[in-house]
């Protein structure tokens, strides 16, 4: 907690700190209303208040200096990057705020053993070294967990259109035994711009198949790939500003 005192007036700031993986991240932008996976709990206890978003990348601490090639890896992909964003619940800021918060959909899936040690701080076996060491598993369980909170997220978002069509086509495979392709939603009719972790091109062209996006959708987290690399969380910060300045 840290206190600031300007004038005759006295501020407490709070400090909070959120550990994990940069790329659980995953915005959707609707118009000018904005969902994303933020802590909102923090509002709830606070109310009237501002808080100062800060998404980041630290890889000076986790850097490996070992010869285990399963942690060195992460030497080689990750880059620096940080974007700050201030968020507010008061009602006076409704007017000239950017963006509105709607709503966040959380996934977790560390119960399960793969899940957790896909991504796994530790100790090499040879020299005791700490990095993080990725597995095999990672863009399957990576696509395991984006496909759970596209389900979650669905019937809250979706036209019901959309999930009329879900569920027939549902009671037909389940219920019928009938043979057809499963039916994903079109989540372009919910939302205007997608912005996707930037973490590596094979990544964007899978979502981009699977959720059968355009280019024009997909610019936004390439041309962040391209330009700033690998930078975890902060990447979707850099491609909803490359959103809102070409495209708006």
């Amino acid at each position: 907690m840290i206190f600031l005192k300007l004038s005759m007036s006295l501020y407490i700031f709070q400090i909070y700190v959120s550990k994990g993986l940069g790329f659980k991240y995953f915005l959707y932008i609707i118009k000018v209303k904005i969902l994303t996976r933020i802590d909102t709990s923090l509002y709830q206890v606070h109310p009237n208040s501002y808080a100062l978003v800060v998404s980041t990348e630290n890889i000076s601490r986790n850097w490996y200096f070992g010869n285990d090639r399963s942690m060195l890896v992460t030497n080689c992909l990750f880059r620096m990057g940080a974007a700050a964003v201030l968020l507010s619940n008061r009602t006076f800021d409704r007017r000239r705020s950017k963006y509105q918060l709607i709503r966040t959909v959380r996934t977790h899936k560390g119960a399960d053993d793969k899940s957790f040690n896909c991504v796994l701080y530790r100790e090499d076996l040879d020299t005791q070294r700490v990095g993080v060491s990725l597995s095999k598993d990672l863009m399957a369980i990576a696509g395991e967990a984006l496909k759970t909170n596209i389900t979650t997220l669905g019937p809250l978002v979706l036209p019901v259109s959309e999930q009329l069509l879900f569920f027939v086509t549902l009671v037909a495979k389940k219920i019928f035994k009938m043979k057809i392709k499963p039916f994903f939603p079109d989540f372009k009719l919910a939302f205007e711009h997608f912005c996707i972790h930037a973490g590596e091109r094979g990544v964007l062209d899978e979502l981009e198949k699977n959720l059968e996006l355009t280019e024009w959708h997909m610019e936004p987290s390439r041309m962040t790939l391209y330009r700033f690399g690998k930078t975890s969380s902060s990447s979707l910060w850099y491609e909803s500003a490359y959103s809102e300045a070409k495209f708006e």
